[in-house]
């Protein structure tokens, strides 16, 4: 296993594809088996963990900034739990302020530590691998 980066882009979300694709060219990485896009998801209960090889961006914005830059849908991405906005919030705003609920946090919190695992499992053994081991609840962990 060569060296990992953890990349954190400053632009915003929905233009986040930039900055994938400077790293991908950059670093001349395989993006199937090379990248891991980590990131929100309102369509996940707080703290549950969704890895997957490929896939569509949903209504997702910096996801599908990433596969318009890339040019494909072809790549790995962990997606974590974060709950959805309640009635009437923007969403964008919703997703950038703090959890109004302890419990979600906690939720997200918590499982942190286990998807560091998951993601050294992804870099060594590959997506298949860690999508075996970690898309269930972490309740189901237990």
């Amino acid at each position: 296993m060569g060296a990992i980066w953890l990349v954190k882009p400053t632009l915003y979300m929905n233009r986040s594809g930039i900055a994938v694709r400077a790293l991908v060219e950059y670093a001349s990485l395989d993006v199937q088996s090379d990248l891991l896009v980590v990131v929100d998801d309102v369509a996940l209960e707080p703290g549950r963990p969704r890895f997957r090889a490929r896939g569509s961006a949903g209504n997702h914005n910096g996801l599908q900034s990433i596969e318009d830059a890339l040019g494909t849908r072809e790549y790995a991405r962990l997606r974590i739990g974060v709950g959805s906005a309640p009635p009437g919030a923007d969403l964008a705003d919703w997703v950038l302020s703090e959890f109004d609920d302890p419990e979600d946090e906690d939720a997200v919190l918590e499982v942190l530590p286990r998807l560091v695992e998951g993601v050294e499992v992804w870099a060594r053994e590959g997506i298949d691998e860690a999508m075996n081991r970690y898309n269930v609840p972490p309740s189901a962990q237990d």
